[in-house]
């Protein structure tokens, strides 16, 4: 039997596994310890020296090469397979916990490192040196190819950080099973405990599988004070929904979106000062704020005949029917026939020509990566401006001016340097601490003074003082964040550090 190109598709397998398990503990690192850029440049660039080690301990192997392949394969099998469930639970029980994160990148980076050298050994007297260097790097690209495509398109979104990791290793140990029968001839002694410790990889890792539920239930439990009570990976985020004495709260990617037994502080302070601003707003244009709760203030205004509500993640938008706790708390806002959800990215969706908005209300998340800091930039801010009418108002949370305060006022200066008059002001929320927003109109204008009845926080005498800004909450110097630098997300990632676990 040829069994080269046979191989050249474990090649394949390698490189494809090896850059999930490193796109896998790239987002946990992201998820679990926010700041992500550097989260996933740290990863990427210890994953990378580590196959750069892994090569360099091939040329230690001696004359049984074949041995040694299948063990490293099942040795990725075990540890990749299993650095899912490990690292999600490992989070909440070590106090080292990036130490141990990089390490287990590092030991499976030099173990997938460790592979292609000896495969191309075990082929060599098959092949030119050249042919085998060409097909091992063609295979060794195409492999992570797939990864790349497969992880956020299917894997993430289907099957769920620790059921991938899971499969993934299981396919591993297959591999390395199948090369006990494969590579039999350069196996004379020894197949048969080869074999055993292949099948047990498979076996372990087969029955986490099956447990991947209450394994991820179990690592969730350690992450968060309160019970889990709902749980869904959509292909944009992790949402997880916590339920404890005091209500219940909303995570994405494991950070708090909102509390509700405070929620009204913030939601109440975000949309009410645009629409007192404007008046009568008769369209109105929310962007995010899939929860659904601050569609249910836009609401409360009589006058209001027309909403459209721009979230990209219909798991968000759909979380009410999911969940009926949320929807109760936002009045079931959905269901109201005044409303239109457009699960679309607000960036592309915002260049879009229609009807224009008397009001805008902004409730993006904070702008921890450069898929939402472009949210924040000049350029999104100008084409925003297209889609309002004349004498239209905007609000737009800024993140905390007491714990963020760069990033605050950087989004503060972006505003005005797009064309925006800006009253910066704030609330506070207990959830959150001090929390900001920004009120803007193309032309100068004074503090609204006027609210609907019935609110529980916002009030007309209330209303005047948000917009006072003690000397800590006050500006500082920072650069406008632009689609070409994005610096308010490097702003974000230096003020939130210091408060991070």
């Amino acid at each position: 039997m040829n069994r080269t190109p046979v191989l050249f598709l474990n090649v394949l397998v390698v490189a494809t596994c090896g850059l999930v398990y490193e796109l896998l503990a790239g987002t946990l690192a992201s998820y679990l310890l926010g700041d992500s850029v550097t989260q996933f440049s740290l990863v990427i660039g210890i994953y990378l020296s580590a196959l750069g080690v892994g090569a360099w301990l091939s040329g230690f192997v001696g004359d049984n090469t074949a041995r040694v392949f299948v063990e490293v394969e099942l040795g990725v099998a075990l540890i990749g397979g299993a650095s899912g469930p490990l690292l999600f639970v490992a989070y909440g029980q070590i106090g080292a916990f990036q130490l141990f994160l990089y390490g287990t990148v590092f030991l499976i980076g030099v173990l997938v490192g460790l592979e292609l050298p000896l495969l191309m050994r075990i082929v060599k007297d098959e092949l030119e040196f050249k042919e085998l260097v060409a097909r091992v790097l063609a295979f060794d690209y195409l492999g992570a190819l797939f990864a790349s495509v497969l992880f956020p398109i299917l894997l993430v979104p289907k099957l769920g950080l620790v059921r991938t990791s899971l499969v993934f290793g299981i396919l591993n140990a297959v591999v390395g099973l199948w090369a006990t029968w494969l590579l039999l001839p350069l196996l004379p002694r020894g197949v048969f405990g080869l074999r055993a410790r292949g099948v047990l990889v498979i076996a372990l890792l087969t029955i986490a599988l099956v447990k991947a539920d209450a394994l991820s239930t179990f690592a969730e439990a350690q992450l968060y004070t309160d019970e889990v009570v709902y749980a869904k990976t959509s292909p944009y985020q992790r949402i997880v929904v916590t339920n404890g004495r005091a209500g219940f709260n909303l995570y994405l990617n494991g950070h708090l979106q909102f509390a509700s037994a405070d929620e009204y502080r913030y939601h109440e302070a975000l949309v009410h000062p645009p629409l007192a601003l404007h008046g009568a707003p008769r369209r109105v244009l929310i962007l995010g704020g899939g929860d659904g709760l601050a569609l249910r203030e836009v609401l409360r205004w009589p006058s209001v005949t027309a909403v459209t509500l721009v979230d990209l993640d219909p798991a968000m938008t759909g979380l009410s029917d999911a969940y009926p706790p949320l929807a109760r708390l936002n009045g079931n806002a959905f269901a109201d026939p005044r409303v239109t959800v457009v699960n679309r990215d607000a960036f592309l969706w915002v260049d879009e020509r229609d009807e224009p908005y008397d009001a805008a209300v902004v409730d993006f998340p904070d702008p921890s990566n450069y898929s939402v800091g472009k949210l924040y930039t000049t350029l999104f801010y100008r084409k925003l401006t297209a889609r309002l009418a004349p004498g239209a108002a905007v609000s737009v949370q800024c993140t905390s001016p007491l714990f963020a305060r760069t990033s605050y006022w950087c989004v503060v200066r972006t505003l005005e340097a797009a064309g925006y008059a800006v009253r910066p002001y704030h609330a506070a929320v207990p959830s959150f601490g001090v929390w900001g927003f920004a009120l803007c109109r193309r032309e100068p204008f004074a503090v609204p003074t006027t609210a609907p009845g019935g609110l529980r926080f916002l009030t007309p005498a209330v209303l005047p003082g948000l917009f006072e800004l003690p000397p800590d909450l006050g500006p500082l110097p920072v650069e406008v964040n632009r689609l070409d630098n994005q610096v308010l997300v490097r702003y974000h990632e230096t003020d939130w550090r210091t408060y991070e676990k």
